[in-house]
This record gives structure tokens, sequence and C-alpha cells, in this order.
């Protein structure tokens, strides 16, 4: 159930099934403040790094089957963190809709474009050298972009450009997908409406 306060562009999400119990708060227009828990060390720090990176202050705790598998939780998280985002974001009047992002991280560099358009698609191009974080497996990241990318209504594209150390990697697209929302979801002072020829998205 998801709660969202437009004005303030906050929102609550709380999420039960048999495998997740997932706790959010979320506001757009913070400082990039965070707390952060999802008994996968990893993926926090990924969490983290986006927060921090949108200026989004995030407080999240997940409690997940994580001694069977990390899917669930990571998948489950991106749901609740899109569902918070599109109630935080209200009508999504004066907000700039689009954009995107080039993140250079020691070797890697990963390029993100991102539309606010209530039609959600994913095109994810990140091959690895390496499918292995400690014991995390980045393939999931795809997962946790996709789950999130549907529940926010959000067209997303992250590209790796090149890169060998997949840590590297994936770090960049989560803060290159922060940097773009930032963008994005910020007020333009001359737009007045919805971002679009169609009166809605």
């Amino acid at each position: 159930m998801a709660k969202a306060a437009a004005a303030s562009r906050t929102a609550a999400v709380e999420r039960e099934t048999k495998e997740t119990q997932i706790n959010l708060d979320l506001a757009l227009d913070g400082s990039g403040e965070y707390r952060i828990d999802t008994g996968i060390p990893f993926f926090d720090h990924m969490l983290e790094s986006f927060a921090r990176h949108a200026l989004f202050d995030l407080t999240l705790t997940a409690k997940g089957d994580i001694e069977v598998d990390f899917h669930h939780t990571v998948e489950d998280v991106g749901i609740a963190l899109g569902q918070a985002f599109r109630d935080a974001l209200g009508s999504a009047e004066g907000i700039r809709r689009f954009g995107s992002f080039i993140l250079p991280m020691a070797e890697s560099k990963v390029e993100v474009a991102l539309d606010i358009s209530n039609r959600p698609a994913l095109c994810y191009r990140v091959e690895l050298e390496n499918g292995r974080i400690g014991d995390f497996d980045a393939a999931l990241a795809e997962d946790f972009f996709q789950a999130f990318a549907q529940n926010a209504g959000i067209d997303l594209h992250i590209e790796k450009r090149y890169g060998r150390s997949p840590h590297h990697v994936v770090e960049a697209a989560f803060k290159g997908v922060a940097r773009a929302l930032r963008e994005a979801a910020s007020f333009d002072p001359r737009e007045k409406g919805l971002p679009s020829v169609k009166g809605a998205l």
C-alpha cells in the first residue's frame, strides 16, 4: 500500500509478500540522506549511492529470504522504490521529464538516458566480464532496474560504453540513473504544465 503527499513530493510504501517485507519512505526534494538495510551489503551500497546522487532522502528496510537467494529482495525493492517514486512525483506538472548522464568510474563508463513518460521500458545493454561482485550476482542489477522502471513509469536506457570491473560498471549504472533522475524530476521554471503535447503522461 502506498500513500503520497504530492505537495511535498514524498511517499511511503509498505510491501509484504511471502518472500519479502519492505518499508520505504522517499522524498524527492531531499538532500541525499539515507538509512538503508536490505541484508545485502553490496545492494545497500548501491542504494546509498543512488539516494546520495539523486539527492533523494530514502529510508528503507527490507527483510527477505536472502538465505535462499538475493533475487526476491532485490526485485521487490525495485518494485517498492518505483511505486514510491511514481507516487511522490504527483501530477508531474512542471518537471523537466527527460534526463541523461554519462558517468565515469575508474576504468568504466556508463551512459544513462530516461524519460518519465508513464510508458515504462528498460533497455539494458551491460555486458560484464565477470558476473560476481563478492557474493552478489551482478545480473540482479538488471532485475532491479526492470522492476523500478516498470513501477515508476520510466523509459530507462542504460548502456555500458566500456569497463572491466563489474563493481565499477554496476555502481556507475546506479549513480548514472540517480543523476539522470535528479535532472528529469527537477522543476523547469518555464514549464507551466505537463511536459507533453498530449496533455498527459
